[in-house]
C-alpha cells in the first residue's frame, strides 16, 4: 500500500482514504502473510512474473512456492548448494506492499494503530494522534540470517540489557529491557535463515516457541512477543549434512517443505549461466562452447568419483563461463586475435571447476585436476554428440589411424589458425557447418571443439593441444571398428 501524500503523524495517516475509519488499537491487522497473499494473487491475475530471474522451477518449485504463499505458510527449501534457494527467499520481498507506516523511534518495527511491542504501545498512548511515524521500504522489510553453530538465542530474539532496566526503571524481566535481536527487529516483514540445520536445537527451540506461542525465556525471565512475522528457511537435506538436524517441533511446525533441483535441462542450465556469469561485452562465446561448459556440469553431476550428496553447484558453469572468457581476452589482449571462447579456454578454468567439487575416496586417490579433465572430455563427447553425432568423420578418423598427429594451433592470427586445420581431411568443412559464422576466429573454435568432442568419444585420443589415433586399449574396447 502506498499513501500518495506522505503522512507524518498518526493523525495524518488517519485522514487518507487507505485508514479512513480506523482508530487506535482496534485489532484490524493485515498479517505480512496477509499482505503477500494479496499482492501474489494481484499478479497472479495480472500474469506478471513471479520470481525474476529464477529459471528452470516453473512446474516444479514455483507452483508448491505459490501454493504455501497462499495458504499464509511459513515454508523451508530443501535442496543442495546452488539451487537458487537464497534468491527465492529474497524474491518474496517484491510481494510486499511498496512501504509501510511504522512508529517512528520505537526500537522495532511496530504498527503505529496496533503495536505489538511495549515501546510502541508506550509512544501509541503518550502522544495519540500526533505519534510520528515513518515509512518503511519493502527493501528494508527482509532480514536474512545464515545459520551457524555459535548463534545464540540473544542473536535472533534477544537478551536482557541491565543498564537499559535501569534507565528505564523496570526490573529485568519487564521486556522493555530488552535488547532485541534479528527476529523482533524483522516485525512486520520476512525473517529468513539460510542452513537452518546448523542452528543448535535450543535456538530452534526458541524460534518457533516465539512465532507460536508469542513467548520465550531469556535467562530464566519469560518474555511475551506476539510479533507480526513470515518466517522462511533453506537447508541442505538431512541425508546430506552431518552438522545438525532440524529439531521435529519446529520440523511440524514449519508449513509447507518444498524441495528444490538441479536444471534438469542443459539448455535450462545454459539460461541461467548466460544470466547469472559476468564477462566482458568484446568476448564472443559460441552456442556449442557454451553447450559444453554447461555439460560439464551435468557430467560432473553423474560422476562416481563426485560425491553426490554434496552435490555440484550450479555456481561451477557460471564460474567457469567467467574463467573461460577471461582466458579468451587475455589471449586476444597479448595479441591472439579476436576474444572467442575455445576449448584450450576451458582447460584454462579447471580452478574454477575443482573448487566446485566433492570427491569421493577414488576421486581423491586420482586428484581434482585429473577428475576434472575427465569431465571435460566426457562433455565435449556429449556436447558433440548431442549436435554434430551424425556426421561423416571416417575420413578424419582414418587419417589419424594412419599414425599422423596434429596439434592444434595455441596462439596467433586465427586465419593462419584455420589453415592450419585444413591438414585434417573434412575438419575445416566440418568446422564451418559447426560454427555457422564467416569469422575465422569462431571457426577455429569450432574446429577445436570438434577434435575435442572426437576425443570424448574415444575416437581420438589427446596429451596437452596434441590430437592423435586412439590408445590401443580404446580400439580394443571398441572392437577396432571407427564409426
Amino acid at each position: 500500500m502506498t499513501v500518495t501524500a506522505r503522512a507524518r503523524t498518526l493523525g495524518e495517516l488517519l485522514d487518507t482514504p487507505e485508514y479512513a475509519g480506523r482508530q487506535p488499537f482496534d485489532g484490524k491487522i493485515r498479517l505480512v502473510q496477509d499482505e503477500v497473499r494479496d499482492n501474489l494473487t494481484r499478479k497472479l491475475r495480472a500474469g506478471e512474473t513471479l520470481f525474476p530471474g529464477v529459471v528452470g522451477y516453473d512446474d516444479t518449485v514455483i507452483p508448491q512456492l505459490v501454493n504455501a504463499l497462499l495458504a499464509r505458510q511459513n515454508f523451508i527449501l530443501l535442496g543442495l548448494r546452488g539451487q537458487a534457494k537464497s534468491r527465492i527467499l529474497r524474491a518474496i520481498t517484491d510481494l510486499l506492499d511498496e512501504d509501510v507506516p511504522v512508529i517512528d523511534g520505537a526500537d522495532m518495527p511496530d504498527d503505529p494503530l496496533n503495536p505489538v511491542g511495549a515501546e510502541g504501545r508506550h509512544l501509541l498512548e503518550a502522544h495519540g494522534l500526533s505519534l510520528p511515524i515513518r515509512w518503511l521500504p519493502r527493501a528494508d522489510r527482509y532480514v536474512e540470517k545464515l545459520a551457524t553453530p555459535d548463534v545464540t538465542v540473544a542473536d535472533l530474539v534477544g537478551d536482557v540489557d541491565p543498564i537499559k532496566a535501569a534507565r528505564l526503571g523496570t526490573s529485568l524481566g519487564d521486556v522493555r529491557s530488552m535488547h532485541f535481536g534479528l527476529l523482533p527487529r524483522a516485525n512486520r516483514g520476512i525473517f529468513a535463515v539460510n542452513e537452518l540445520a546448523d542452528l543448535a536445537p535450543k535456538v530452534q527451540v526458541a524460534l518457533f516457541n516465539i512465532l507460536q506461542e508469542g513467548d520465550v525465556q531469556i535467562k530464566g525471565y519469560p518474555i511475551r512477543l506476539e510479533l507480526d512475522v513470515m518466517l522462511v528457511f533453506s537447508a541442505n537435506p538431512e541425508d546430506y549434512t552431518a552438522r545438525g538436524k532440524i529439531v521435529t517441533p519446529l520440523k511440524d511446525r514449519i508449513g509447507s517443505e518444498i524441495r528444490t533441483h538441479y536444471p534438469t535441462d542443459v539448455r535450462l542450465g545454459m539460461d541461467i549461466t548466460a544470466q547469472e556469469a559476468v564477462r566482458a561485452p568484446s568476448v564472443v562465446v559460441p552456442p556449442f562452447m557454451a553447450e559444453l561448459i554447461e555439460e560439464i556440469a551435468f557430467q560432473a553431476r553423474e560422476d562416481g568419483r563426485v560425491d553426490k550428496l554434496s552435490g555440484v553447484s550450479q555456481r561451477l558453469p557460471i564460474s567457469l563461463m567467467e574463467v573461460a572468457a577471461a582466458n579468451a581476452e587475455r589471449r586476444s589482449l597479448l595479441g591472439d586475435g579476436a576474444p572467442v571462447v575455445r576449448v584450450s579456454d576451458v582447460y584454462a578454468g579447471l580452478p574454477a571447476i575443482t573448487g566446485k567439487m566433492e570427491l569421493e575416496y577414488e576421486g581423491e586417490l586420482k586428484g581434482a585436476d585429473s577428475v576434472a579433465r575427465d569431465v571435460i572430455r566426457k562433455a565435449a563427447g556429449a556436447a558433440y554428440a548431442r549436435l554434430y553425432g551424425s556426421a561423416n568423420t571416417r575420413d578424419l578418423e582414418k587419417w589419424f589411424e594412419n599414425g599422423n598427429v596434429f596439434r592444434f594451433p595455441q596462439g596467433g592470427d586465427a586465419a593462419e589458425a584455420l589453415k592450419a586445420t585444413r591438414e585434417v581431411p573434412g575438419l575445416t568443412d566440418l568446422a564451418a557447418e559447426v560454427a555457422n559464422s564467416a569469422d575465422d576466429a569462431v571457426r577455429v573454435s569450432a574446429a577445436e571443439f570438434v577434435l575435442e568432442g572426437l576425443y570424448g568419444r574415444k575416437k581420438l585420443s589427446r596429451a596437452e593441444e596434441l590430437y592423435a589415433a586412439p590408445e590401443p586399449e580404446t580400439r580394443q574396447q571398441r572392437g577396432g571398428r571407427w564409426n
